[in-house]
């Protein structure tokens, strides 16, 4: 059976969740073998139960994702599995992030620096100024962060809108399969983001955009940045729902504050009140929140590098992660045959010497 259609049945099968199936692909031992194991077996594993194994059919899970296959290779689709290398790193550290994701365009996901704007879609001049100018504030300064958004009216598409306008890459996560663009009028930014950034969803091509769609895309928001940005909400509303989980997700959360008697500022108001979210007003308080702003405070350690003595193991690390680029400690450990011990401290002194550095989810990069 092909890897990918594996993959994908994984991700559809009915009434289970990304929780549960990694809790499936845990007990039986790999993803092929959760499609030959009897349904009397799947009962036994907790969460599951009697009702949800029978759902487990693998003949028609398998002829769907087969369709689904041959889908994403007619469109140039990128799938990444959660256990795929080239998943989003921050993304798998959430326990209910998608099984599997799937991508149109070219970005780095592990950047140092990613950030989610979300918000009302009747957004006001005020709302979108504040937008407009946290995201030129950080692209003059950090331009290789990457602005994460859900492509819907008000603050999202102009958070996206500026991220192409000054030159950032940005992602718009969808409540939808790729045969639709929601809404239809931003079809054309769309195509530009896949051009600077990239569109991803966990759903299906045919997928259509119901609302129950969109509650569950904003974990995706919520998990592919360090930090979310709320810019104008009202006292309910799909920006304060991604905010909460972004908080589940010991995520840094940002709220820009309004008047009292705006009802599109009431949300972030009771964000900040409840402190459930920090004050920021601008790109320069979130630089300062994050703690960016030491970066401009310390010297330059390239030149130093040059003249660091290196032990055999340091060498060994330093080299292996210029050969195969970012890579997780345990990756490391496994394929140095070192101690988890002896890699720990030999990357925390190659930090201190500006030769690393450390990404979310315990990856590695050779700075």
């Amino acid at each position: 059976m092909d890897d990918l259609q594996l993959k994908i049945a994984l991700s559809i099968i009915p009434k289970v969740g990304p929780r549960l199936v990694r809790r499936l692909v845990s007990y039986v031992g790999g993803i092929e073998a959760v499609f030959k194991e009897s349904k009397r077996s799947f009962e036994k594993i907790p969460g599951i139960g009697g009702g949800k194994a029978s759902l487990i059919d693998g003949t028609e899970l398998l002829r769907i994702a087969e369709k689904e296959v041959d889908y994403v290779q007619k469109e140039g689709i990128i799938p990444l599995f959660y256990l795929d290398k080239g998943y989003p790193v921050r993304l798998r550290e959430c326990e209910d992030a998608p099984v599997i994701i799937y991508i149109k365009g070219k970005v780095d996901f592990n950047v140092s620096k990613v950030i989610s704007i979300v918000g009302t879609r009747s957004a006001s001049e005020y709302g979108r100024a504040c937008t407009e100018e946290i995201v030129s504030y950080l692209a003059d300064n950090y331009p290789g962060l990457v602005v994460v958004s859900g492509l819907a009216y008000g603050i999202d598409i102009t958070a996206h809108k500026a991220a192409l306008k000054n030159k950032l890459p940005t992602i718009a996560v969808l409540g939808h399969g790729f045969d639709y663009i929601y809404p239809s009028l931003h079809t054309q930014y769309a195509k530009k983001i896949m051009n600077q950034g990239a569109l991803v969803t966990e759903f299906q091509g045919e997928r259509k955009p119901d609302p129950g769609n969109f509650v569950s895309r904003n974990r995706i928001i919520a998990g592919l940045a360090d930090a979310t940005i709320i810019i104008e909400s009202a006292k309910k509303g799909g920006a304060l729902i991604t905010a909460d989980i972004a908080n589940s997700y010991n995520r840094d959360v940002f709220a820009v504050p309004g008047r009292g008697t705006d009802t599109f500022s009431e949300g972030c108001n009771n964000l900040i009140k409840t402190n459930k979210a920090a004050l920021v007003k601008n790109g320069a308080d979130i630089e300062y929140a994050m703690g960016w702003f030491r970066e401009k405070m310390k010297p330059q350690s390239i030149q130093k590098s040059l003249f660091v003595e290196l032990n055999p193991d340091e060498r060994k690390i330093l080299e292996f992660l210029k050969t195969n680029g970012d890579a997780a400690l345990d990756e490391i450990c496994i394929s140095l045959e070192m101690p988890v011990a002896t890699v720990s401290t030999c990357l925390l002194t190659l930090e201190f010497n500006g030769l690393v550095r450390p990404l979310p989810g315990r990856y590695f990069t050779r700075v």
